[in-house]
């Protein structure tokens, strides 16, 4: 069931990546029952003192889907997410895949007007979020977004402490309950998901409200279980990740570095551990580290900066640590050089958003391919075009087998961010140098994109 608004790739296209043995025709629900037969017993999932495993993780978001479908959200239905880093996160997602619905994932720090926008834009028939978070009512304003919404029906939050917890809690008004225990012997729904449909819809890095202060329109991606799925492959082979490592998520869940490069659920499909913690500040993610002897972590270059000051005269034990991711922003060589001898730990510099393209330094790359670019792309399919002479900088374009075709729903200027032969306009100034390795410049924000 394709979600009404997106841009599939050619059938041509699609034929190839099937071929090439790019995308395998498994979706990400399907992927985590295969996750749980082979590690079952092995923890998945670490949020302070609770520890679960991939047994118990593909157990719960069984009773969750089986919930979600009882209580109206029907397959094909959009439903905004907007939680922290926690388990319910990874369990809510699946969740609602597994239902057959497509999860939009937002960060935690977008208010009423972006979320308002976002939920009209996707015809969102449900919100999940906290009730509370960092001082700020979820529940409150879901509900006042839900009363001004055509779509909008059911609201889920996470209790607050001490009340159900791992479940939902109702909303003052009526709004719909949801505590976990009440499914426990609900059957799985049975709804058989297609590879090729979207699996969810991620927000690209920088869409906020305009600068009136009015929303803008939301401008979405839209990820398929294929594409993903061999977006996770792909970057836990890079990464060399395996059983025995442990990926700290620091950084919001739904983001492209923490969800999936290989993240979040790269780590999950390597039957590695997760360690969710939603405060990236120097204390808390060193505690972390030492204490599940973390081996993989990304940052950007401003926590990076915060780590690395905070080493000064700390006693930190981050032996466990191999490698340390960091995308976003650009590096600046002389941070990049800090990180190795910081952190005891190799430097992965990586590229890439919600959008597609991923580029990494290989971890056997020389030095100064390490500090001074972004690495080479990810696929042998990856296409690359700057529009520039050969060596010097320009907008980079690309297409490959985990970048969307085209934009969603999103009129105007989103829409001539495609070229008419399906690249995607990234906005961003770049040059590749003589090895292939991607150097990025800043961004083309004063470049003219024509029309058409």
């Amino acid at each position: 069931m394709a979600a009404n608004g997106f841009t599939p790739w050619p059938e041509e296209t699609a034929l190839a990546h099937r071929r090439a043995g790019y995308w395998q025709g498994r979706p990400l629900p399907e992927l985590l029952h295969d996750w749980a037969a082979a590690h079952g017993p092995r923890t998945a999932l670490v949020h302070g003192a609770t520890r679960l495993t991939y047994f118990q993780l593909d157990r719960r978001v069984n009773r969750m889907a089986a919930g979600l479908r009882l209580r109206g959200i029907a397959p094909g239905k959009r439903v905004v997410v907007q939680l922290p880093n926690t388990p319910e996160f990874v369990i809510t997602v699946f969740a609602l895949m597994r239902a057959g619905a497509v999860p939009v994932l937002a960060p935690t720090d977008r208010r009423e007007p972006e979320i308002a926008q976002l939920t009209a834009g996707t015809e969102a028939v449900g919100y999940v979020g906290p009730a509370v978070h960092r001082g700020f009512d979820h529940a409150a304003m879901a509900a006042r977004i839900a009363a001004g919404s055509t779509s909008l029906r059911r609201i889920l939050t996470l209790a607050a402490p001490g009340e159900q917890a791992g479940g939902f809690a109702v909303l003052p008004g009526g709004c719909l309950a949801f505590p976990l225990h009440t499914v426990d012997e609900a059957p799985v729904p049975d709804h058989r998901l297609d590879a090729s449909d979207v699996a969810f819809f991620l927000l690209p890095g920088g869409t906020t409200a305009s600068s009136g202060g009015a929303p803008a329109p939301p401008r979405l991606v839209g990820r398929t279980h294929d594409d993903y799925a061999y977006q996770l492959r792909a970057t836990t082979e890079l990464l060399g990740l395996g059983p025995e490592d442990v990926y700290l998520a620091v950084l919001p869940a739904e983001s492209a570095l923490a969800l999936g490069c290989p993240g979040i659920l790269g780590t999950l499909a390597a039957g590695g551990t997760v360690v969710l913690l939603d405060d990236p500040e120097p204390d808390a993610a060193f505690a972390a580290i030492a204490r599940e002897r973390v081996t993989v972590t990304s940052v950007t270059p401003s926590v990076a900066v915060r780590w690395l000051d905070a080493l000064d005269g700390a006693e930190a034990d981050l032996g466990s640590l191999r490698v340390l991711q960091i995308g976003g922003a650009r590096l600046h060589p002389g941070l990049a050089a800090r990180v190795e001898p910081g952190f005891g730990c190799r430097l992965q510099q990586v590229y890439g958003g919600a959008e597609g393209l991923l580029t990494a330094t290989r971890l056997d790359d020389p030095r100064d391919v390490v500090l001074t670019t972004r690495g080479r792309p990810l696929s042998p399919a990856d296409e690359i075009r700057i529009d520039a002479p050969e060596g010097e900088a320009g907008e980079l374009l690309t297409r490959g087998p985990y970048t969307p075709r085209g934009p969603y729903r999103s009129p105007g200027h989103d829409a001539r961010a495609f070229t008419p032969d399906g690249f995607h306009r990234t906005g961003d100034l770049a040059r590749l140098t003589p090895e292939g390795n991607l150097v990025v410049e800043g961004r083309a924000e004063d470049l003219v994109i024509p029309e058409g």
